[in-house]
């Protein structure tokens, strides 16, 4: 059996050539047990010399950071597009639905097809003027304290509104993924917003592009058993999309 000191060495190699390793990997290579390559890789994230993810570690770290949102708008602006396309063919005449905040769900608003009627509660202030001009569109603007870095209000004066709304979907944005903690945001507040927006919805529909699984922000949402559908790119790994499915999520995986 390996002392620890090797173990180690090993573990840090093998990371520094794939940017990632597997618990299961490494128990079977280094013929030790996962609950001992766990502590392992617990001692080594103290050290900060990795960070662990669902399954085993990264050199990359898995939180991300608030952005304004002009920068996140140009980030994976095709895959945005793309999602929400997929995403706005489930909306139907008559249709009442909640829009969160985010980059995707402006890109959503974009591509909803505004001749048919819906109404939209949605707490995003650049989702709201998209579709304060289409004569179809009844749009109710949650009021609240603004959050400049992604356009859009929180706090308990949006919650209080949606504690009197009850509609088909709500579509939402998040700034990470993650096997184990779920959906998550960088801000707590609007975590919470989030949270009563699910409430306010039978389905919870979450418009994710691929570079957003294995992130965590902040805030958590929810665990991933209180979502329905993921929408999501060609970028995700076929076994991330059999551990959803296994969790009774539908993930649409669409192609640029």
């Amino acid at each position: 059996m390996k002392s620890i000191t090797e173990r180690h060495r090993i573990i840090l190699k093998i990371l520094g050539e794939n940017d990632h390793v597997n618990v299961q990997q490494l128990s079977s290579e280094m013929k030790v047990s996962e609950v001992t390559i766990r502590k392992d890789l617990k001692l080594l994230e103290d050290k900060n010399l990795l960070f662990r993810t669902h399954g085993g570690a990264s050199k990359v770290n898995p939180y991300t950071n608030d952005k304004p949102v002009a920068v996140k708008e140009r980030l994976n602006a095709e895959e945005k597009q793309v999602i929400a396309k997929a995403a706005a063919a489930m909306i139907g005449d008559s249709d009442s639905i909640i829009i969160a905040s985010g980059t995707s769900m402006l890109a959503l608003a974009r591509a909803i097809n505004t001749e048919v009627r819906l109404t939209v509660i949605t707490s995003a202030l650049n989702v709201a003027l998209e579709l304060s001009h289409h004569p179809n569109v009844e749009v109710l603007q949650l009021g609240g304290q603004l959050r400049q870095n992604s356009s859009s209000v929180m706090g308990p004066y949006a919650e209080q509104i949606l504690a009197d709304i009850s509609c088909g979907m709500l579509f939402l944005g998040v700034d990470g993924i993650d096997m184990e903690l779920g959906l998550t945001t960088t801000s707590l507040m609007e975590a919470r917003l989030n949270q009563k927006m699910m409430d306010a919805a039978q389905i919870t529909v979450v418009l994710a592009d691929s570079s957003k699984f294995g992130k965590r922000g902040l805030g958590k949402i929810c665990p991933l058993d209180q979502i329905q559908h993921i929408i999501t790119d060609s970028g995700i790994s076929p076994e991330l999309v059999n551990q959803l499915e296994e969790k009774g999520i539908n993930v649409t995986i669409v192609q640029k």
